[in-house]
C-alpha cells in the first residue's frame, strides 16, 4: 500500500529547493502533479550538486580532449588516462564542504569514502588519496574544532580503508571562517580495456543494490549541499552520512572481483541522491529505463518509506546491472564478502525509472529529464565585476615600510611560522602515508607526491593546489596560476603533467559578483590547461560556500578552484625532492629569459601575514613562460643534472630557500640576492611571481648556462649549499643576515601544534 503522502503545496516545493518555475516545468513534463516521491527525485536531481544547472554551460568551455584520455570528461565516475604499459589511471576530486562544516569527522570521512568508490566502480584499485583543506583563523576555537575533526575523519576512514594519503594542502584565512572547504581526491590503477561503465543498456537485465544496508542518513544531502549554510540548516545533522571504512574495504574487494569475473554489465556508486541518482543516470546513459521494487532494498531502520529509500545517501553502496545469466555468480561474490546483494529491479526500454512499493507504482519519471546534459535546467547567470577589485588593484606597495637585512630576517622567521607556510606534519602524521608500500615520496619533502606503479620502473606524481587569495584578487589570472602551480609542482618532483581534475569551490551563483569570479576563474583554468596540454578529465562544482555574518548576511569564501594534477615519472631515477642534498652543490634559480624582479607583493603571504592585507594584483604569470620553465627543468632532471628542486610560491624566494634547508639533513646555503635599483628587499625575498624554480646541481655556472642556451629561459646562480643548516643571504648594499636552522625550524615545526594545543 502506498504510504500516506503530504499534499504538494508551493511551500513544500520550495522546501525541496525547487523554484516555482522549475516546479512548473515538472508538471508540464509529467503532464500531472508529481507524487511526493517524484518531487523528492526531481529536487535532488535538479539540485546544483547533481545537475550543475548553474555551471554546466561554463564547464563546457574547458579543454576536455587529449591523446591520453580514454574517456571523456563526465562520461564515467572518474577520469581515465592512459599511462602506458597497458595501464590506465583513474582519478577524481570532489568536495564534502557542507557536511564537514556541521559534522567535521563524518563529513570528511564520508568524503574520503565517496571518492574511493568513484575510482573502484571503474574497476581501478585505489593506490593513493590526496586532499585540499581550507579553514578560518586558527585563533578561533571553532576553527580548531573543525580542523581537528576533519583531519581525524580523513585519517580514521583512509587509514582503515588501507589506501595511503600521500599529499594535500591546508590553508587558513578568515574568508573560510564559517564555511571550511574539504576536497578529497583519489587515484587508482586499472588495465586498459578492463574498466567498468556506469550504464544500464541491457534490456531485461537484473538490477542489484550491493554493499551496506540503507538508512535514513544523508537524506537530501544533495540539496543541503546546494544552499548556503545558515543557523537553520547547519542544524541538519541527519543530512551528514555516516561512513564505515571496513565495510568499504569489503565492498572494494567484492566489486573488483565481480568486475574481473565478468558478471557486471554496469555499475555506479551511490553517492549524492543515492538510488535516485544512480538509477536515473545509468538509465539515461544507456538510453533505457528501470523498474525498481523498493521493498527489496535491505534497510537498517524500520518503517522506511519509498521517499526515504530513494533519497538516502547511506554510504558503501553500489547499483549494479548484472550480466544476464550470471546473477547467481554476482550474488556469490558479494556473499563471500558478507555484503548485501539484493535484486531490486530490472532494466527496461521505455526510458522511465519506475518505482514500485509492494506492487504499487509510486513514481514514474523520464530518466533523460533528470540528468546532467539531458533535461535538467541549464542557467546562464548574470555577472558583475566585483566592486572591491577597484580598490585592490589600486594598491601601491610604496605605502609599506621598507625593511633592511635585519628586518628581512625577522620577516622570514615570522613567515615560517605562518600556518599557511609552516609544516603540516601535525596533519599528515595522523594519516597512513605508506600502506601498500608503493609510496616513493609522501607528504612534506617534495612539491608533489610520488607513488610507484607496481611492477614497473615508473611512477605517478600527483598534487592538489590552489591559492584562493590570488583568485579573489584576479579571478582569471588566479585560475591560470592554480593550474600552472600544480603542474610546476609535478615537474619539480620529476613528472610530466598529463591531465587535471578539479573541484570548484565558490559562493552563491545567484550573486552576480560570485558568478563573475566563477566564470573568469574557469576561463583562466582553461587558458592554462590548453597551453600546458593538461586536459580536464572531470571533477566537481561546489557552490553556496558562504560564511554567515553577525548581521545576518553572508560572505563568499575566497573563490577556490582546486586543481588535482596527475603526472607521469618515466623512471624512478627522475624522482626529485626539495631538500638540499650535498654541501658544495650550486644553487640555481630558473626563470623566463626576460623576467626581472619587480616590486610585486600583491596577494602574497608576506602582505597578508605581516601586514594584514589581502590586496594588490595576483602575481606575475605568463603561460608560455611557464611552459618553457617547466620543460627546461624536466629536461634537466631527466638528464641527471638536478639534485633538488622547489618552486617559488607562497612566501617567495626567501621561504623557498629556507624550506630547502629545512627539508635537508642539516644543510643550508650561502646565497647572494642583491636588489637592483628601486627593488625593495621585501619584494625580492617575499614576492610570489610565478614560473620560478630553485634547483641544485653539480653543474658549473658555465655548464648550466650552456644547457639553457637557445631556450627561452635563464639560470641564475644564487650561491652554494653549505654544511650546518643555516641560511645566509647577502643583500648587497642592504647588508646580510644569517638564520640558523634552529631559528627557522622552531616556528616552522611548532606553529600548528602550538595552535592546536599539542605543544
Amino acid at each position: 500500500m502506498r504510504p500516506t503522502e503530504p499534499e504538494i503545496t508551493p511551500e513544500l516545493v520550495r522546501t525541496h529547493g525547487l523554484t516555482d518555475e522549475e516546479y512548473g516545468w515538472i508538471v508540464e513534463r509529467l503532464g500531472r502533479v508529481p507524487t511526493f516521491v517524484e518531487l523528492g527525485i526531481y529536487s535532488v536531481m535538479w539540485s546544483e550538486h547533481c545537475s550543475y544547472k548553474n555551471s554546466i554551460a561554463v564547464l563546457k568551455t574547458l579543454p576536455r580532449e587529449g591523446p591520453a584520455l580514454l574517456v571523456g570528461a563526465g562520461e564515467e565516475n572518474a577520469g581515465l588516462v592512459d599511462i602506458g604499459g597497458g595501464l590506465a589511471c583513474a582519478f577524481k576530486i570532489e568536495s564534502h564542504n557542507h557536511p564537514s562544516a556541521v559534522e567535521p569527522y563524518q563529513g570528511a570521512a564520508t568524503g574520503v569514502g565517496g571518492i574511493q568508490r568513484d575510482i573502484f566502480t571503474m574497476g581501478a584499485r585505489p593506490i593513493a588519496s590526496l586532499n585540499s583543506l581550507r579553514f578560518g583563523d586558527l585563533s578561533n576555537p571553532k576553527v580548531r574544532w573543525l580542523l581537528d575533526g576533519v583531519v581525524r575523519g580523513i585519517g580514521g576512514y583512509g587509514n582503515s580503508f588501507g589506501v595511503p594519503t600521500v599529499a594535500g594542502e591546508v590553508m587558513f584565512d578568515p574568508a573560510y571562517e564559517g564555511n571550511p572547504l574539504v576536497n578529497a581526491m583519489s587515484v587508482g590503477i586499472v588495465k586498459v580495456g578492463e574498466t567498468a561503465s556506469a550504464t544500464a543498456d541491457v534490456p531485461g537485465a537484473s538490477v542489484y543494490i550491493v554493499g551496506a544496508a540503507t538508512g535514513r542518513d544523508g537524506i537530501h544531502g544533495a540539496t543541503f549541499a546546494s544552499e548556503e549554510l545558515t543557523e537553520e540548516n547547519e542544524a541538519k545533522r541527519p543530512n551528514v552520512q555516516v561512513g564505515d571504512p571496513f565495510t568499504e574495504k569489503l565492498l572494494l574487494e567484492a566489486t573488483l572481483e565481480a568486475i574481473a569475473a565478468g558478471v557486471v554489465a554496469g555499475i555506479q556508486d551511490m553517492g549524492a541522491a543515492g538510488i535516485t541518482c544512480s538509477s536515473c543516470e545509468m538509465s539515461a546513459k544507456g538510453e533505457s529505463g528501470m523498474e525498481l521494487d523498493l521493498e527489496h532494498v535491505p534497510a537498517r531502520e524500520s518503517g522506511m518509506t519509498p521517499y526515504e529509500l530513494m533519497l538516502s545517501e547511506s554510504q558503501e553502496r553500489m547499483l549494479i546491472v548484472a550480466v544476464p545469466g550470471r546473477e547467481a555468480d554476482l550474488e556469490a561474490v558479494f556473499g563471500k564478502w558478507d555484503l548485501h546483494a539484493a535484486r531490486i529491479g530490472r532494466v527496461t526500454t521505455d526510458g522511465f525509472v519506475r518505482v514500485r512499493w509492494h506492487g504499487e507504482e509510486v513514481a514514474a519519471v523520464p530518466a533523460e529529464h533528470l540528468v546532467l546534459g539531458g533535461g535538467a535546467p541549464v542557467y546562464h547567470r548574470d555577472t558583475q565585476r566585483p566592486a572591491y577589485l577597484d580598490e585592490t588593484t589600486a594598491f601601491d606597495v610604496r605605502g609599506l615600510p621598507e625593511i633592511d637585512a635585519a628586518g628581512a630576517k625577522a620577516a622570514l622567521v615570522a613567515l615560517l611560522g605562518s600556518p599557511n607556510i609552516a609544516s603540516k606534519r601535525w596533519v599528515f602524521e595522523q594519516y597512513d602515508t605508506m600502506v601498500r608500500t608503493n609510496t616513493v615520496v609522501g607528504p612534506g619533502p617534495s612539491d608533489a607526491a610520488v607513488v610507484r606503479i607496481k611492477g614497473t620502473d615508473r611512477a605517478l606524481a600527483m598534487k592538489t593546489d590552489c591559492n584562493g587569495r590570488y583568485v579573489y584578487l584576479n579571478p582569471r589570472k588566479g585560475g591560470r596560476i592554480a593550474v600552472a602551480e600544480a603542474a610546476r609542482n609535478v615537474v619539480c618532483a620529476g613528472g610530466q603533467p598529463l591531465a587535471v581534475t578539479n573541484c570548484l569551490n565558490f559562493g552563491n551563483p545567484y550573486k552576480p559578483e560570485v558568478y563573475y569570479t566563477f566564470k573568469e576563474a574557469v576561463g583562466g583554468m582553461g587558458d592554462a590547461c590548453r597551453v600546458l596540454e593538461t586536459p580536464v578529465t572531470g571533477g566537481n562544482v561546489s557552490f553556496y560556500n558562504e560564511s554567515p555574518r553577525e548581521d545576518g548576511t553572508s560572505r563568499a569564501v575566497f573563490p577556490t578552484p582546486t586543481i588535482g594534477m596527475l603526472g607521469l615519472v618515466e623512471s624512478l631515477e627522475h624522482v626529485t625532492t626539495a631538500g638540499f642534498k650535498a654541501a658544495g652543490e650550486s644553487v640555481y634559480l630558473i626563470t623566463p629569459i626576460g623576467w626581472v624582479h619587480k616590486n610585486d607583493l600583491g596577494g602574497s603571504e608576506y602582505l597578508s601575514h605581516r601586514h594584514g592585507l589581502t590586496t594588490g594584483d595576483a602575481p606575475h604569470l605568463n603561460l608560455y613562460e611557464e611552459r618553457a620553465v617547466q620543460k627546461m627543468l624536466l629536461d634537466l632532471i631527466r638528464a641527471g643534472h638536478v639534485t633538488a628542486a622547489h618552486d617559488v610560491s607562497d612566501g617567495g624566494l626567501g621561504v623557498c630557500l629556507a624550506e630547502m634547508a629545512l627539508f635537508s639533513d642539516g644543510l643550508g646555503a650561502d646565497v647572494a640576492l642583491a636588489p637592483h635599483d628601486h627593488l625593495r628587499v621585501d619584494a625580492l625575498l617575499f614576492g610570489e611571481a610565478q614560473s620560478r624554480i630553485v634547483f641544485t646541481s653539480r653543474l658549473s655556472e658555465d655548464e648550466a648556462e650552456a644547457l639553457v642556451e637557445g631556450r627561452s629561459v635563464k639560470v641564475l646562480r644564487l650561491g652554494t649549499v653549505t654544511d650546518g643548516g643555516a641560511l645566509r643571504v647577502d643583500l648587497g648594499a642592504y647588508g646580510s643576515f644569517e638564520a640558523s636552522r634552529s631559528e627557522m625550524a622552531e616556528p616552522y615545526d611548532t606553529a600548528i601544534p602550538k595552535a592546536m594545543g599539542a605543544v
